[in-house]
């Protein structure tokens, strides 16, 4: 150790000195001396060893106190943090997905300060189970016989198949053996639930006498997957869950689908592009359909599977079932949500996912050309800021070829370096509501198509 080393060790202060200085009664009041003294005991280590590497004691050393305050502050942040999704994607998956409808928030803050009727019966004063009050209402907007909730719809799959297939096969085409986002593919959750995959078809075209000719004695279902994630086009063929459902009926094999992201209403009556309505594969003879509750249904992650009540009463009486049951914050905020769909006069008002969904690309031009000026003025002398057209996507594997028109702020470097687009990036999402846009053909896109409170992020930016 160098005499110039060792005379700045001596100068840091000792954790008792700093604790008695006044500048730290406010810390401890506010943090507890656990906290802070853990806290000291970090910028300690970092001031050796800034002396270790650099020779020098860093330059916050002029003020502990200070730096405490903010490395406290920076431990307690939370680790889900609040952020402005200007990506274009509506349900991103990174960034929680649907957001909760108002009444659903209330349900869940409801259920978490007071005790609720989880798994009581009002009516016998004695346990009850924690579906049957959402079951009733699922049944009645999906004209299902029972209903069955989980943790989310891999969850709901994989006790589909371990609660009625188990040892036994399970017919798939080809074309719809997807991979959704984890690397979850329908392969390897057969085999976790114990079943015999049998592949039918081609990637391309599966035809209804390709199933037929698959059942067998240790046929236990025949399965459709809904491809949400991807689209074939060209020379192709599906069977239809009807017809599959039809031939199911004929040979005595229930017909189970995923639908992934699965709507309870006909999306195209407000514009967008059509997706499979659980209550349409219902009527069709579907014996089990599962699908999400965060995804188009705009609810909280769940996996919801509805259908036959004998089929239903397996998978409640599985023992994986008790392991991938939803919680009673999910459960209220699924209620909600869910009785939001009894009033569709006003359900895309309402109901966050849907209200973003079908936001006009005039009003949301309209709304880039008020925040333009503004974001030039806080970085037009770095960046060409300019309002263009665009195009948004659904997200989380929903309608993945189908685009909503938007509108975008855009932002070009003015020297026409890259790095200054990187560094904006950063910029943007190290701001105490971090702002998430995309890069793309050089410059950075903020599509506003998730932005409804323009105040708070006008007060982000110009701080």
């Amino acid at each position: 150790m160098t005499t110039e080393n060792r005379s700045l060790y001596s100068q840091l202060p000792a954790t008792d000195r700093l604790l008695r200085h006044p500048s730290f009664l406010p810390l401890l009041e506010s943090w507890g001396h656990t906290q802070v003294v853990t806290a000291l005991q970090g910028l300690q280590q970092q001031a050796r060893r800034a002396i270790r590497e650099n020779g020098a004691l860093p330059a916050w050393c002029d003020d502990w106190a200070a730096q405490t305050a903010l490395t406290l502050a920076d431990q307690s942040a939370p680790a889900l943090r609040a952020v402005f999704n200007l990506s274009g994607t509506v349900l991103h998956t990174n960034l929680g997905r649907a957001l909760q409808a108002e009444t659903a928030i209330a349900a869940v803050t409801q259920a978490m300060r007071q005790p609720v009727t989880l798994e009581y019966d009002l009516d016998g004063a004695g346990r009850g189970h924690r579906d049957q009050a959402l079951a009733a209402l699922l049944c009645e907007l999906t004209g299902a016989e029972d209903a069955c909730i989980v943790n989310n719809n891999a969850a709901a799959v994989l006790l589909m198949l371990a609660a009625t297939a188990s040892g036994r096969e399970v017919v798939v085409s080809r074309g719809e053996l997807v991979e959704i986002g984890g690397a979850f593919r329908i392969p390897d959750v057969m085999r976790q639930a114990g079943c015999q995959l049998v592949e039918v078809g081609t990637t391309n075209r599966t035809h209804l006498k390709d199933y037929r000719a698959a059942i067998g004695d240790q046929t236990a279902l025949l399965m459709k997957v809904h491809t949400s994630n991807y689209q074939i086009e060209g020379f192709t063929a599906a069977v239809e869950e009807a017809a599959l459902a039809e031939l199911g009926e004929e040979t005595g094999v229930p017909t189970i689908a995923d639908l992934g992201s699965g709507s309870l209403v006909d999306y195209s009556r407000f514009g967008l592009p059509k997706e499979p309505v659980v209550r349409e594969l219902i009527s069709a003879g579907v014996s089990l359909v599962s699908f999400s509750g965060d995804k188009l249904l705009g609810g909280p992650q769940a996996g919801i599977v509805v259908g036959k009540k004998a089929l239903i009463e397996k998978l409640q009486r599985h023992p994986l079932k008790r392991a991938l049951r939803a919680d009673k914050m999910t459960l209220a905020a699924l209620d909600a949500t869910l009785r939001l769909y009894r009033h569709p006069e006003n359900l895309a008002q309402r109901l966050p996912t849907l209200r973003l969904l079908t936001r006009s690309a005039d009003d949301i031009r309209l709304q880039a050309a008020r925040l333009a000026p503004h974001i030039e003025a806080r970085f037009g002398d770095r960046f060409r800021v300019t309002v263009e057209p665009c195009l948004s996507q659904i997200g989380s594997g929903s309608l993945p070829v189908d685009r909503l028109p938007s509108a975008a702020i855009t932002l070009t470097p003015l020297d026409g370096r890259g790095s200054q687009l990187e560094a904006l990036s950063r910029e943007l999402r190290a701001l105490p509501v971090p702002v998430i846009g995309r890069l793309s053909e050089g410059r950075l896109w903020l599509d506003l198509r998730c932005l409804e409170d323009e105040a708070s992020l006008m007060e982000t930016l110009l701080k």
